[in-house]
């Protein structure tokens, strides 16, 4: 074991003289760890937690209408020649339950984002208009129940704690120059978190009669869902609904939150990937400084290097000697630096994320042993060439040295 070895044991002699210089050198060290390792537990705790956000509703097709480039219904606003085109008609729906038949649930959604206002309280929020029997099998209720009646709403969690409302609230919906719809709060919805097909926790719900009463637009659907009873045929059925809705235009958008979570996941990835590249740029400041202390030990430690060349100390040797250098503030600077990411990861993630639910999974921890042993491998590398500059010194010229 290189522990006993008694170039270790020089190696960790010279670090001790030159105290404060090696712990200026470990301190880089533990910065560049610190914010590649907090950074990628982020990412990862963000990418853990919209995976299970969308695999909650990974048996839903999602059909929306394909208004030209921009896109239409809940997935942008764009424009087309044709009103046909901004709407999912009833034609359409007809051919979509055709083809999923009745062992799956459609469930034809309405929405809108309007004014609302909470007794002296002004803001927006998304309204969405559902027919409530369809619906009961996705949402659920925290306090309450879902509406019976067309003078009835649910509430998402957010909406209701930023307004305060209870089951009972009064709510006006629309614009009071205008017109206004005032409807009760029936229930509080479950926090759904992030989903694909209905964004529940910050709108308002309700039955399909009071939206088209209010907003119009009857057999004009924002938005068509499809909830498959046997996930396995999802492929099969999109394949299907887009034959006989595209065939000869292309008339929907068909999407799953499977093929969603592909291009979060890779988005994602990409940007934690990015905000990575800029906080390594702090070890290869550290990789500079832990090169410069090493060529300052070669300097001071040349008649040493000349008289254990002297003595027979073979140039490997030597070597060794300053790469074990380099290595314990390696593990040094690395192993403080897993240690504050540890707990600096975890505090990012709770003031980002607002929970730490997947902290501790294998794809968020993994990080901290990761960013430790990119640390010590850039010390090593740093200490290379020191240690091979310090081996090719001439025994004779090193000794007369001053």
């Amino acid at each position: 074991m290189f522990f006993s070895d008694i170039f270790f044991e020089l190696s960790v002699r010279n670090v001790r003289l030159h105290f404060l210089r090696s712990v200026l050198a470990a301190v880089g060290i533990v910065i560049g760890v610190v914010a590649i390792t907090s950074i990628g537990i982020l990412g990862a705790n963000m990418t853990l937690s919209v995976s299970a956000d969308l695999s909650e509703t990974g048996n839903i097709i999602m059909i929306s209408p394909d208004s030209g480039g921009g896109g239409g219904g809940m997935f942008g606003g764009g424009s087309s020649s044709s009103d046909d085109d901004e709407y999912i008609t009833d034609t359409q729906l007809l051919k979509i339950e055709k083809v999923v038949g009745s062992s799956n649930t459609v469930l034809t959604i309405y929405t809108d984002s309007d004014d609302i206002s909470v007794g002296s309280d002004d803001g927006k929020a998304t309204i969405y208009g559902v027919e409530i029997s369809a619906v009961s099998g996705i949402l659920e209720v925290s306090d309450g129940s879902l509406p019976m009646s067309t003078s009835g709403v649910a509430v998402g969690p957010s909406l209701a704690e930023r307004y305060d409302l209870k089951v009972g609230s009064r709510i006006k919906v629309g614009d009071e120059d205008e017109s206004q719809s005032v409807v009760r709060v029936t229930g509080i919805l479950e926090e759904r978190g992030m989903s694909m097909d209905l964004n529940s926790d910050n709108a308002i719900i309700g039955s399909e009669k009071w939206y088209t009463s209010f907003y119009g637009g009857e057999g004009e659907y924002d938005q068509v869902n499809v909830i498959v009873e046997n996930i396995d045929d999802i492929d099969t059925l999109e394949e299907d609904l887009d034959h006989e809705l595209n065939y000869k235009d292309d008339e929907v958008r068909i999407q799953d939150s499977g093929s969603m979570l592909e291009t979060i996941s890779s988005t994602l990835g990409t940007i934690t990937l990015f905000m990575t590249a800029i906080g390594a740029i702090s070890l290869l400041v550290a990789a500079v400084s832990i090169f410069n202390v090493m060529m300052m030990s070669v300097t001071e430690r040349i008649k040493e290097i000349g008289i254990l060349r002297a003595i027979g100390t073979r140039r490997s040797e030597i070597r060794r000697m300053f790469v074990y250098e380099s290595l314990i503030l390696g593990i040094i600077g690395s192993g403080i630096g897993a240690v504050v990411s540890f707990a600096g990861g975890y505090l990012l993630t709770l003031a980002m994320l607002g929970t730490t639910e997947y902290f501790f999974s294998f794809g968020s921890i993994m990080y901290v042993p990761l960013g430790m042993f990119i640390g010590i491998m850039i010390c090593v590398i740093s200490g290379v060439y020191p240690a091979w500059s310090a081996s090719k010194l001439d025994p004779i010229e090193a000794l007369r040295a001053d």
